[in-house]
């Protein structure tokens, strides 16, 4: 069992399982596909282009949490917050699947299943939190807190995967608490990360941060001080 790649490793989860997650990535990322048509301009494209190749960055720092499966940041907040969730999906989505090919960074076997719990799980958390933190919080504590609790959320993925069809013998319990510990420290560095980062963009080029566009009212105080 490869124990050095990042996300999860083939073999980790069944073959079944990882086919039924395999069929709903790519219908995810069907849908994405379809909706990002509506985003994408002259300002997003370049913007989702960037977003990608700072996502592939960050998640080359990962740790080792389980036999086969390893911790990383993940950029799904980062990437909602400039580019949208349809967009940031198929960004993260791009990035893993590159690794996986290219770089042999998780299991081919395993894609659907990291494409499932870090593309389309991440970025649904993380904009769904983002929705709801912007009417109550500025900007960059909006991004470290949905930064933070969406890292948790999409790690949690896994476990249901492992749940359906873990083949180790590692409890439930214990593949919960490792991934949800570590993960919190990983969100937490990645909160940090991300909310320098939206808040600098915000402040030089407002107009390129989807955000901003959509939540307009909420941001513009934070954006303009």
């Amino acid at each position: 069992m490869d124990t050095t790649a990042m996300h999860i490793a083939n073999g980790i989860i069944n073959g079944p399982v990882s086919a039924i997650f395999m069929v709903l990535a790519v219908a995810g990322l069907a849908v994405c596909v379809w909706r990002a048509g509506a985003d994408l301009d002259d300002r997003l494209a370049p913007m989702a282009g960037l977003v990608a190749a700072f996502i592939f960055a960050v998640q080359m720092l990962n740790f080792g949490v389980l036999p086969g499966v390893s911790g990383h940041l993940l950029g799904g907040t980062l990437a909602v917050i400039l580019v949208g969730p349809w967009v940031g999906a198929l960004c993260v989505a791009t990035v893993l699947i590159v690794q996986a090919l290219v770089f042999g960074d998780g299991g081919l076997t395993a894609l659907g299943l990291n494409i499932t719990n870090m593309a389309l799980l991440g970025a649904a958390a993380a904009y769904l939190l983002v929705v709801l933190l912007l009417r109550f919080l500025p900007l960059s504590a909006t991004a470290f807190v949905a930064s933070v609790i969406g890292v948790v959320i999409a790690s949690q993925g896994f476990v249901l995967q492992y749940a359906l069809g873990g083949t180790t013998d590692l409890s439930l319990a214990g593949v919960a608490g490792a991934l949800a510990g570590v993960h919190l420290l990983i969100g937490i560095g990645e909160g940090l990360i991300t909310a320098t980062t939206v808040v600098t963009v915000a402040k030089v080029r407002p107009d390129l941060v989807y955000a901003l566009r959509r939540f307009r009212k909420p941001i513009v105080t934070e954006a303009a001080a």
